[in-house]
């Protein structure tokens, strides 16, 4: 079985009306439609809080400030590659809390994902979230959404 693993940098980013940025997974991934943080892979070399503020940019169309970091986290899963062979996959996850400094919210396109958007409690209790979307709310809110998805 392939060995692959992950670096990525995330985004947990709150306004003044107390919702949470998040993005909606694209059809190109293993679960279209489910919801997560903005954020993504490092490229070779990128400092981790460089990465995210890529990500959160090039996702959602805002620009960001990190403040701190907030968790570093680690899943490890058998995942199904395009061409269908399993894959021993390892993901390390670095979240951070980001102020937004500027920019205009807009949906990524062609990419990851597809729509992005500024979720209220309510909202997030009645979406599909990805494990990095709870941990995403854990750390905003300092509990989970009412309503706990089942992952598939």
């Amino acid at each position: 079985m392939e060995r692959l693993q992950r670096v990525a940098a995330y985004n947990v980013c709150v306004d003044d009306a107390s919702r949470l940025l998040m993005c909606r997974l694209s059809d190109i991934t293993e679960r279209p439609g489910w919801w997560t943080l903005p954020g993504g892979g490092l490229d070779f070399g990128e400092h981790p809080e460089a990465g995210a503020r890529r990500e959160l940019e090039e996702e959602t169309g805002l620009t960001g400030r990190i403040v701190e970091l907030l968790a570093v986290d680690s899943l490890r899963r058998v995942a199904r590659a395009p061409s269908g062979a399993e894959t021993d996959y390892h993901s390390v996850r670095i979240v951070y809390r980001t102020e937004i400094t500027g920019g205009q919210l807009r949906h990524e396109t062609k990419e990851s994902t597809d729509r992005a958007a500024w979720c209220t409690r309510e909202d997030l209790a009645a979406l599909q979230l990805v494990e990095l979307g709870h941990i995403g709310v854990s750390l905003a809110f300092g509990a989970a959404p009412s309503r706990p998805q089942e992952q598939p």
